[in-house]
């Protein structure tokens, strides 16, 4: 039975009632030493308690979408098939060069097994050439990708990484991006982007990576920057130039788009940051915080003060105060020419729903950056 499905909520939904009148109907049956009766309604009181409990988790998955099977709440699927040595690409390399020299991957797509997605969104299992990873990306093509008038053209693109935990299903189904965006992309507020959201949970339900390359462990950063956005350049009509690539998280994938933005401008133009974080030990369970090295070198901070080039690229960075503004105005300071950064505060606590009323503005600012092709 699906995590996410009707089916599943509607059975602990039932599962409630039915453990309250159980207790009420047995209480007084129960039988044995005084012992055992009080094992017994203990056992009953635990019963109509985690059926209650689990009710509530579902009602909160469904919503936020944070887990999006089994596999992912139990920590079991595994999505690091290898961990190979990277081969070392030129820093200067735009996103498409050398694609003539290697087979494309070319894939199939389906629709999203969640009632909670847009029946549009689609999804593939990739197989990560570079990084050993193995994992789903959801895909959405604009409005004007089907339209003859645009048979010609190749789209810009944003990849959307989701916070941890975190489903790839997020920005879909709970922070309703194509929802917020497509009436904006049609009226030409903002470009009619492809939005690109793999996974990000490799490591299972207790760590995770933080968008990095750790030797030994998982080449999250491969499979974010090179092995998914070679994909979509070969299975859809893209642009291979890094001014029309975009990527955007929050929480935890806000610290990561902003990290892969300034790490690699050849690859990205710009990114957004919603209440992300510079130092990776914000998150407890991350990779990177457990080692002071990458700790250090994972710190975008860190990255633009020490960078001997300032990267050409454009920053937005949206937090409430004590959840990613302070940093965002640190990185702002930071920024030196052709780096710039535009500081949003929010409003509101940590969640999908300040994050999603966020993404109309903060997609009008990228259009700005990468703007609207005729």
């Amino acid at each position: 039975m699906q995590l996410t499905g009707k089916p599943f909520l509607i059975l602990t939904i039932v599962l409630v009632p039915i453990s309250i009148a159980v207790a009420m109907l047995l209480w007084g049956r129960v039988r044995g030493p005084k012992p055992l009766q009080f094992l017994t309604r203990l056992i009953m009181i635990l019963f109509t308690q985690i059926t209650a409990v689990l009710m509530v988790f579902v009602l909160v998955n469904n919503a936020n979408l944070i887990y999006g099977n089994w596999d992912d709440l139990l920590g079991t699927g595994n999505h690091i098939r290898a961990v190979p040595e990277v081969p070392k690409e030129d820093p200067n390399a735009a996103p498409g060069q050398g694609a003539s020299d290697r087979p494309k991957v070319i894939q199939q797509f389906k629709s999203v097994d969640d009632p909670k997605v847009p029946k549009d969104v689609k999804t593939t299992d990739l197989k990560g050439q570079l990084s050993g990873v193995d994992g789903e990306v959801v895909v959405w093509t604009p409005p004007q990708y089907d339209d003859p008038a645009y048979k010609d053209k190749k789209f810009p693109v944003v990849e959307l990484l989701p916070g941890w935990p975190g489903s790839s299903s997020t920005w879909f189904g709970s922070l309703y991006v194509t929802k917020k965006l497509k009436p904006l992309m049609e009226n030409g507020q903002v470009a009619p982007f492809v939005l690109v959201s793999p996974r990000t949970e490799l490591l299972g339900n207790t760590t995770d990576t933080g968008c990095a390359d750790v030797p030994g462990k998982v080449n999250a950063e491969t499979w974010l920057t090179r092995d998914v956005p070679q994909m979509i350049m070969d299975n859809f009509r893209v642009d291979d130039s890094a001014d029309r690539w975009a990527v955007a998280g929050y929480s935890a994938g806000g610290h990561c788009a902003e990290k892969l933005a300034v790490s690699h401008p050849n690859r990205y133009r710009a990114g957004i940051s919603l209440s992300g974080y510079n130092d990776p030990s914000a998150e407890s369970a991350s990779l990177t915080a457990k080692d002071p090295h990458l700790r250090e070198i994972s710190n975008p901070l860190n990255i633009l003060k020490t960078a001997a080039t300032p990267p050409k690229v454009a920053l937005f960075m949206a937090g409430a105060k004590g959840d990613g503004y302070e940093g965002a105005l640190a990185v702002k300071a930071a920024a030196k020419a052709p780096t710039t950064v535009t500081v949003q505060e929010l409003n509101g606590a940590h969640t999908t729903d300040v994050w999603s009323n966020a993404l109309p503005e903060a997609f009008k600012w990228l259009t700005g950056i990468i703007p609207v092709q005729h």
